[in-house]
């Protein structure tokens, strides 16, 4: 049976679910994020990539119709927009203020959409020799109680000294450890050039891999510390919200959790019996659900499990794309976001809406993240972009989700 989730049972299973109130409130400032604003914005919350770098500074290669985009958002009106702006190398280009300036007019823009919209950045787990063009501001010394010098970053300094992951992701492209001081001063420089642009948030990337030789979270304490700070300076309403891939349940010393939400992939698993399908199962792999750590949130409220999101993960595909990878983090050979992306339209709407309900009613805590805009590898042409749009001349590839998105909403 191909489509394993018929409308008629999707409708079954979310249409008690209460709606969201109308009057939704948005609202934080520097003193926090109350559990139900936070919620609010979970629960609207979507991945939209690349989403404010200008043409010329995408991270993962140019494609039109970006002012599509903002009519979406206009359109389905997320709260939440994820992985809006990083880099994975490049590092470089941050250099250049052509890169912040375009990325200040697009948020300018949406903001005038929507005054309540956050925006994502991401600090990821890769360093390249690129960041030696970046040089270093002196408030990054001074953030740190240090002398201010005229040089550049150093790679190399970034490194682990006993030579873990160094080369990981490629020649000179290595994952940087926490341990280290100009790891420290470059990730607080990323946090202050994307608050400037007008993010407010900051995905931190596989924790466990930048924390490899920092067990006990010391230097990850240092560097949020200081990152917070910063953002009671920089950010739009002085705070900004902080999540990481956390696959222990959480990134909590002592009680009290250094990030204000968790997230991680859905970790779709194959119906073997139905070639291509997939469903969503408690315990298998790795998925969070039901096991988010409760903790003491930076906000200071207390929790028993802190909320997090679910997203359509993306890292490649496997040697027999298309056949049976049962147990693995790839679905039928592809990962999360390329399989949905190989689906037909009605299995793709039917599937998120089981997907949203499932998350739901199997966790309270949990959220789906809409899925509105990603690199894919399917093979088919060089990293395509799956996208939520509804078909258009300018985004003549879009999945028409559009509709489907606000319907769950509703």
């Amino acid at each position: 049976m191909r489509i394993l989730f018929s409308s008629l049972a999707v409708f079954l299973l979310y249409s008690h679910l209460p709606a969201q109130a109308a009057e939704a409130d948005y609202r934080f400032d520097k003193s926090g994020i109350s559990r139900a604003v936070l919620e609010n914005y979970l629960l609207r919350s979507v991945t939209l990539t690349d989403l404010l770098p200008p043409p010329g500074f995408e991270n993962d290669g140019a494609f039109s119709g970006k002012e599509d985009d903002l009519r979406l958002i206009r359109n389905i009106r997320p709260k939440f927009i994820g992985r809006a702006v990083y880099r994975w190398g490049r590092e470089e280009t941050l250099a250049d203020p052509r890169f912040s300036e375009g990325a200040k007019q697009i948020v300018t823009k949406i903001h005038e959409i929507d005054p309540d919209v956050v925006l994502q950045a991401c600090l990821f787990e890769i360093v390249t020799q690129r960041v030696e063009r970046v040089p270093v501001p002196g408030w990054v010394f001074e953030a740190f109680g240090l002398p201010v010098e005229q040089r550049n970053f150093q790679y190399e300094k970034m490194l682990a000294t006993n030579g873990k992951f160094v080369n990981h992701w490629d020649n000179l492209a290595s994952v940087p450890d926490i341990t280290q001081q100009e790891t420290k001063l470059w990730f607080l420089y990323l946090s202050g050039f994307y608050l400037d642009v007008g993010c407010e948030a900051f995905h931190l990337g596989q924790i466990e891999l930048i924390g490899m030789n920092d067990p006990v979270r010391e230097h990850w304490i240092e560097l949020i510390k200081r990152l917070r700070e910063v953002a009671g300076q920089k950010a739009r309403r002085g705070w900004v919200l902080l999540d990481a891939h956390t696959p222990h349940g959480g990134m909590v010393v002592d009680g009290k959790s250094l990030l204000d939400f968790n997230s991680f992939p859905l970790r779709i698993k194959e119906i073997p019996e139905n070639p291509r399908d997939a469903k969503l199962e408690v315990g298998y792999i790795d998925a969070i659900f039901g096991r988010s750590h409760g903790c003491i949130t930076p906000s200071g409220w207390k929790c028993d499990s802190l909320p997090y999101l679910v997203e359509f993960d993306n890292f490649g595909m496997s040697r027999t794309p298309g056949e049976s990878t049962v147990d693995s983090h790839f679905i039928w050979g592809y990962d999360e976001i390329s399989w949905y992306s190989l689906q037909d339209e009605e299995y793709r709407k039917d599937w998120l809406k089981y997907a949203n309900s499932w998350v739901r009613e199997t966790d309270p805590n949990g959220f789906l993240q809409m899925p509105v805009g990603r690199v894919v590898t399917t093979g088919r042409g060089q990293r395509p972009r799956f996208r939520a749009n509804t078909i258009s001349d300018a985004v003549p590839e879009g999945m028409n989700l559009e509709e489907t998105i606000k319907e769950i909403w509703r």
